[in-house]
């Protein structure tokens, strides 16, 4: 017969182990020290090219003696700009890279909530491709949100999607007769003022643009994002437009007094704020 007092302590111990079991997050994770405190950063497995490439540079010490050059409080503090690490005080920076760029790695499960790791890149109209910087970044402090202004950042987002969609239309050479009208239609529109010569428009074009939109992927806030937004804050219209590839895990504290520097009117900070980076374990 098995003796029923050892069988007790064993199996509490087994539960009680088995309880602490964790399992240990294996995502690569850059310990980014400043003079005002650390910051941790976990980087996404969800956006490898952006991972691979941020722990290459981090690793080759390109970030060291970097700067904090651009800090907006309730949006955001970006680095990584190489010309930082000789600037001059009151030097305009932002416009430093490595060189290359890297290929957007939209996914729609990241956003930019508070404490979102993101590449910052070129404008639309220089980069239609919304193509990363090499080296440039940005942690989100954002503020908190309501939702009107989810609801009105949506829309913004969807009527960006269709303008793009309504060029691309307008544009194909079996549509050269659509366009011809359009431009007479504006021209009317321009000499007389009459909105009725712009009615064709949403009879003939926009019937072709929601067909097109109804098939064309796009961002749509989820209850789970419109939650994370309403209680922890972010900066949702950058969503779908900048690759998020990671996110604070320690230290928001530090980029929050960073954004309470003093800067100049091109949002750089008035005293030098550098930082070095390596890559950590734990």
């Amino acid at each position: 017969m098995i003796n029923r007092i050892n069988v007790i302590p064993v199996a509490l111990a087994t539960l009680l182990l088995c309880g602490s079991l964790v399992a240990p997050d294996k995502r690569a994770k850059v310990l980014i020290t400043t003079d005002f405190g650390s910051i941790k950063v976990v980087l996404f497995d969800e956006t490898p090219l952006h991972r691979d490439n941020f722990l290459k540079l981090v690793t080759n010490k390109t970030y060291d003696s970097t700067m904090f050059h651009r800090v907006i409080k309730e949006f955001m503090i970006q680095g990584g700009d190489p010309d930082s690490k000789k600037a001059q005080p009151g030097q305009m920076l932002g416009n430093g890279n490595v060189g290359y760029t890297i290929n957007a790695e939209f996914h729609p499960n990241l956003f930019h909530k508070r404490g979102a790791l993101a590449a910052a890149r070129l404008g639309d109209q220089m980069n239609p491709t919304k193509a990363s910087s090499g080296c440039q970044f940005y942690i989100v402090q954002g503020k908190v949100q309501t939702d009107s202004i989810l609801d009105m950042t949506q829309q913004r987002m969807d009527m960006q999607i269709k303008q793009g969609l309504f060029n691309t239309i307008i544009n194909k050479p079996e549509n050269a007769l659509l366009k011809q009208q359009f431009i007479a239609a504006q021209q009317r529109f321009q000499s007389t003022g009459n909105p009725d010569s712009l009615n064709f428009y949403s009879v003939v074009i926009n019937p072709k643009i929601d067909e097109e939109f109804a098939k064309t992927p796009h961002r749509v806030f989820t209850p789970e994002q419109r939650n994370v937004y309403k209680t922890i804050g972010g900066t949702p219209f950058l969503d779908g437009g900048y690759t998020v590839f990671g996110e604070v895990v320690e230290g928001m504290e530090v980029v929050d007094k960073i954004t309470e520097q003093q800067r100049d009117r091109n949002d750089r900070p008035l005293s030098d704020i550098r930082m070095t980076m390596k890559v950590v374990k734990k």
